[in-house]
């Protein structure tokens, strides 16, 4: 009897130590189970969600991809003979030689003139070149430049305010060619007073004397629409402004000699080359203001938009100012720039007209290309240079 008590109990010890390992196997209670199953489902739920909303937000976004805007451009960046009745005889050979291998098969224009007298050395592609020109872009901020120090705005190392916590002075803004710096400073002059400074800098007027198919530039004669942007714009783009190779090649060329703007003068034969006699437009009151501006033209090749000048050419140093934008489906590339020697002292304009492979740096590269052709030929050495004194000049009579 004592013997089946004991068996008894033992088998009951069994049952129960059974219950209780399948239950630490089981280790969770029923409503415990219901709990995480509620959980699994509101995580999976959120996950659903989540991935609903990014699906939906890549879809929105390749739709902008696919609606973003792309300008379309109708000209050709490239052009054949582009010399093709081209007056050379009374043009320097290795000047013209130089420029005609610099801008090779692009759609565009190369001058080289003599600062110190205003004589055109070289013009490839002369109908273009004396064409009405078209928009100057960014080397509109020459002008400004000079028009905000002449009006004593500011000087070179003065910070305009441009954000909440962005600020630039002139000689970054000229080097990097920043565009709300120069819209802010058109404000601040005003209409009137951007456009006086810019017609005494030549704009609007010919540069040329007595060059045959010259044609004129545009200057609006009232600021143009706040919808296209007003003075700010014209300062900053040059929008409403029609500016031509031989205007801003004139205006750099004064910047180069110290504030004389000559007539451009393009000798046709080697008897005018031989009586040629510099043509006084004006004296600009500049002189004092030049030291103000050049630190930004140099900053443009030496780290700003104008540094592709450096691919060719590090001998001697360039200052210059480089343009881009685009207009009614062609896109326009400008570089206005002048070694900065003691010997051989010259001024290049580059104007390229096309699509997406015209613009400011490449105009530059050009030029560069051009300097190293120049100074392959020893141009800046073995010569003196023209003196830049002018007291014996006489203005030149109205054309």
């Amino acid at each position: 009897m004592l013997f089946l008590v004991v068996a008894t109990l033992a088998l009951v010890g069994l049952a129960t130590a059974a219950n209780v390992n399948t239950r630490a196997l089981t280790g969770k209670s029923k409503s415990q189970k219901v709990a995480e199953s509620q959980r699994a489902r509101r995580r999976m739920s959120r996950m659903a969600r989540s991935r609903s909303v990014t699906s939906a937000g890549q879809r929105t976004a390749i739709r902008h991809r696919r609606h973003r805007y792309y300008e379309r451009f109708y000209t050709s960046s490239f052009a054949d003979d582009i010399t093709g009745g081209d007056v050379t005889a009374g043009e320097d050979p290795i000047v013209r030689q130089a420029a005609i291998d610099a801008l090779g098969n692009m759609n565009g224009t190369v001058v080289a003139i003599e600062p110190t007298s205003g004589r055109v050395l070289a013009m490839v592609n002369q109908k273009l070149a004396l064409s009405s020109g078209a928009q100057p872009c960014s080397t509109i901020k020459v002008s400004v430049a000079l028009a905000a120090l002449s009006e004593g705005l500011i000087d070179k190392d003065t910070p305009i305010t441009l954000g909440r916590r962005s600020h630039m002075n002139l000689t970054s803004a000229l080097a990097r060619s920043n565009n709300a710096y120069f819209e802010a400073l058109g404000r601040k002059l005003g209409f009137e007073k951007v456009s006086f400074y810019a017609h005494e800098f030549g704009l609007g007027e010919l540069a040329g004397y007595n060059m045959e198919g010259e044609h004129l530039g545009i200057y609006p004669e009232e600021e143009i629409s706040s919808k296209l942007g007003g003075v700010g714009k014209m300062c900053s783009f040059g929008e409403g402004i029609s500016m031509t190779p031989l205007q801003l090649g004139a205006m750099v060329s004064a910047i180069a000699n110290g504030g004389t703007l000559y007539y451009m003068q393009h000798p046709t034969t080697p008897e005018e080359v031989a009586n040629f006699q510099p043509r006084l437009k004006r004296h600009l009151d500049i002189a004092s203001l030049i030291p103000e501006i050049s630190v930004g033209m140099a900053g443009a090749v030496q780290y700003g938009t104008a540094r592709s000048v450096r691919y060719n050419f590090s001998e001697e140093q360039v200052l210059g100012k480089t343009g881009t934008c685009s207009r009614a489906g062609t896109r326009y590339g400008w570089f206005a720039s002048y070694a900065n020697t003691d010997v051989g002292r010259i001024v290049t304009v580059v104007f390229l007209q096309g699509g997406r492979p015209t613009f400011g740096p490449k105009a530059a590269e050009i030029a560069g290309h051009l300097y190293r052709n120049l100074y392959d030929h020893n141009f800046f050495v073995g010569k003196p240079a023209l003196p830049t004194n002018t007291a014996g000049v006489q203005p030149a009579s109205t054309q």
